[in-house]
C-alpha cells in the first residue's frame, strides 16, 4: 500500500505541476506584456542610432502596440461584464421563479381560509362540516342509500354503488389492425366531421402500442385535442379532459387533496377515470389539454416512473397515508392500482406561454407532430365500436411479435446511431431503441411501411435532442448527415429526417 501511495502521489504531482505552470504563464505572460518600463528601457537603448524616418516607424510601432494591449484590456472587461450580466438574469430568473412559487403558496392558503369560514358557516347552522344529512339515490336499483362521515371518497363511492354488479364484458371483437384503422378514420370524418389521413392514424394507434404517454404537437388549430377526443367517442368511452393550469405545481393537481376540514377527499375527474377504468375490460383515455402550460415534472412526475415499470403489477400510487373503514373498494391501504387499460394524451403548443418539454418526458412518450389540416373525404358511415382492451393489447402483442424490425434496418440504425454519437455527441440510449422495436411492428401491421416508420421516429425521437445544441456549430455537418441517411437507407427514404434537418440548417 506504501508503494501505491507514494506512485500516486508522483503521479499526481506531475498532472498539478503542468496546471501551476499553466497559471504561472498567464500570469508571467500578461506581466510581460504590460511591463511599460521594459518597452521604455529599449527605446532608450536605440534612441541615439534612430535616423528620422526610423523615428516614424518606431512611433507606428508603439501605436500599434498600444491599441493591441487596450484591445486585450476591452475583450478582458466585455467578458466580465458579459459574465455578471448573465449572472445577474440567473438570478432575476430565479428570484422570480420563487416569487411565482410564493404567490402559488399564497393562493393555496387562501383556498384553505375560504374553506374554513365556509366550515365556520355551516356550524353555525347547526351543522357538522364532515357530515352530510343528504340521500342520494342510487342509480342501479333506486334504493335510498345515507352517506355517513366516514366516506371520504364519495365519487368513488358512486363508481362503486354503480359497479356492485358489473360484469365484465366479452365484446367478441374480430377486426386486424388496418381495419380499426379505417373504422376510426371513417368515424372521425363521417360522425365528428373531423379529417385525418390514414398514415395519421396508422401513427397514432403505433404511439399507443408503445408507451401510454402520447403527445400530440404542434401549431393551434390542427385539431390535436379533436383527435384525442376522437378516440374517446369512438370507443364509447368519452375522453376525460384536463386542461393544465399555470399553477399546476404537484401530483395533487392530477389526483386531489383530503380537505381536514369537511374530512373528504376531494377526487379529481382523473382519478374517477382512473378508479373506474379498474372494473372493467373497455379502453379509456385522459387528455392532459395544454399539458405544458405548466411543467409536465412537477404534476406528472410520479407517473412518468410508475408507467416505466415493465411489471404493471407494481404500478401502484398512494392516494392516502392511510385505511379508512368505508374506504372505495379497490383502494387498498391507501393505495390504488393504475389500471393499463387507460392512455394519457398530452395536447402540446410550442409558444412564448408554455414551459419546454424535457428529456424525461420525450424519451418516455411518443410526440406526434400535427401541422396540417386533413384534406375532406367521402367517408363510410361507421359507428362507434365497442373494444375489449385485453383483444386490443393481444394485437399489439401479435403486431410486435409477427414483424419484428429486419436485421439489416436494426444494423442501419447501429451506424447511424455511431455517426450520430461520433458527428453530433448524442446518443439514442436503450429505452429509445426498446420503444422504437414497439412503435415500428404495429405500423407495419397497421399498414405502413418498415422504413418510413423509423424514418418518423428517429425524426420525432431521436433528432428532436439536436435542437438542444448550437445549431451554428453543428451547421456544417448536417449535410454530411444527410448524405449519409440517403447512401445507408435510399435516396430521400428517410425524408422525415432530412425535411427536419434542412429545417434546421435554416434556422442556423
Amino acid at each position: 500500500m506504501n508503494t501505491f501511495l507514494r506512485f500516486l502521489y508522483e503521479f499526481l504531482s506531475q498532472f498539478f505541476r503542468g496546471v501551476k505552470f499553466i497559471i504561472e504563464g498567464i500570469f508571467k505572460g500578461f506581466v510581460t506584456m504590460f511591463n511599460f518600463k521594459e518597452y521604455l528601457r529599449v527605446i532608450n537603448d536605440y534612441k541615439n542610432d534612430f535616423t528620422m524616418p526610423e523615428w516614424i516607424l518606431v512611433g507606428i510601432a508603439v501605436l500599434i502596440t498600444l491599441a493591441v494591449l487596450a484591445l486585450i484590456i476591452f475583450v478582458v472587461y466585455f467578458l466580465i461584464r458579459k459574465y455578471i450580466r448573465i449572472r445577474k438574469t440567473l438570478v432575476e430568473q430565479e428570484s422570480l421563479l420563487e416569487e411565482v412559487a410564493t404567490l402559488n403558496n399564497e393562493v393555496a392558503k387562501l383556498i384553505k381560509e375560504k374553506e374554513t369560514i365556509l366550515a365556520m358557516k355551516v356550524s353555525k347552522l347547526g351543522l357538522k362540516p364532515e357530515e352530510s344529512d343528504e340521500e342520494e339515490v342510487s342509480e342501479e336499483n333506486g334504493e335510498l342509500i345515507n352517506q355517513d362521515t366516514d366516506i371520504r371518497f364519495p365519487k368513488l363511492y358512486e363508481v362503486d354503488e354503480r359497479y356492485k354488479a358489473y360484469k365484465v364484458a366479452n365484446y367478441n371483437n374480430s377486426y386486424e389492425l388496418p381495419e380499426l384503422v379505417d373504422l376510426f378514420r371513417n368515424f372521425a370524418a363521417s360522425k365528428l366531421k373531423l379529417y385525418y389521413t390514414q398514415d395519421m392514424i396508422r401513427l397514432f394507434i403505433s404511439s399507443l402500442a408503445s408507451t401510454k404517454l402520447v403527445i400530440l404537437q404542434g401549431i393551434s388549430g390542427t385539431g390535436k385535442t379533436s383527435l384525442a377526443y376522437a378516440w374517446g367517442k369512438f370507443l364509447k368511452h368519452d375522453s376525460c379532459i384536463a386542461s393544465v393550469q399555470p399553477s399546476w405545481r404537484d401530483r395533487t393537481e392530477l389526483f386531489g387533496y383530503f380537505n381536514e376540514f369537511t374530512k373528504r377527499f376531494n377526487e379529481t375527474e382523473v382519478l374517477k377515470e382512473m378508479y373506474e377504468a379498474g372494473y372493467t375490460d373497455d379502453v379509456y383515455t385522459v387528455i392532459l389539454d395544454e399539458m405544458n402550460i405548466s411543467r409536465v415534472e412537477y404534476y406528472f412526475a410520479e407517473m412518468l416512473s410508475i408507467l416505466e415499470m415493465p411489471n404493471k403489477d407494481e404500478w401502484i400510487v398512494e392516494i392516502v397515508p392511510s385505511a379508512w373503514k368505508n374506504d372505495p373498494v379497490r383502494l387498498k391501504e391507501g393505495k390504488l392500482k393504475i389500471p393499463p387499460n387507460v392512455w394519457y394524451i398530452g395536447t402540446i403548443n410550442n409558444d412564448d406561454s408554455t414551459f419546454m418539454v424535457t428529456d424525461k418526458v420525450y424519451d418516455r412518450a411518443m410526440p406526434i407532430d400535427i401541422n396540417d389540416k386533413g384534406q375532406v373525404f367521402e367517408p363510410i358511415d361507421t359507428p362507434a365500436q365497442d373494444i375489449n382492451y385485453s383483444y386490443l393489447d393481444k394485437k399489439f402483442t401479435e403486431a410486435i411479435a409477427n414483424n419484428p424490425i429486419h436485421e439489416d434496418n436494426l444494423k442501419k440504425i447501429e451506424e447511424m446511431d455511431d455517426y450520430v454519437i461520433s458527428h453530433f455527441r448524442i446518443a439514442f440510449g436503450n429505452r429509445i431503441v426498446a420503444h422504437m422495436k414497439k412503435f415500428v411492428p404495429v405500423y407495419v401491421a397497421c399498414g405502413g411501411d418498415e422504413v418510413d416508420g423509423i424514418d418518423y421516429f428517429i425524426a420525432r425521437k431521436i433528432l428532436r435532442k439536436f435542437e438542444q445544441l448550437n445549431v451554428a456549430y453543428i451547421r456544417d455537418e448536417i449535410d454530411g448527415f444527410v448524405d449519409f441517411l440517403n447512401k445507408k437507407f435510399g435516396d430521400n427514404k428517410m425524408h422525415e429526417c432530412i425535411e427536419y434537418l434542412l429545417r434546421l440548417k435554416k434556422m442556423s
